[in-house]
């Protein structure tokens, strides 16, 4: 299983993704990660871009660790 860290401005008040933490990938769908995030539900997030899709942040970038 892949891991990645996520780098960029935290949202969703620590439901989504947080600055420097490591989530676990459970694969690639398309231009997305399917990723497990902190509600312990795992979501598709962009692999280029991944922010909330109301716009309340501006995302960042992930760094693959594993």
């Amino acid at each position: 299983m892949m891991k990645l860290k996520y780098i960029g401005e935290t949202f969703y008040d620590g439901l989504g993704l947080t600055n420097g933490k490591i989530y676990e990938c459970l694969g690639e769908e398309g231009p997305f990660y399917r990723v497990i995030d902190y509600s312990d539900e795992d979501y598709l997030y962009s692999k280029t871009n991944p922010a909330p899709l109301d716009g309340s942040s501006k995302g960042g970038k992930w760094k693959i660790v594993k």
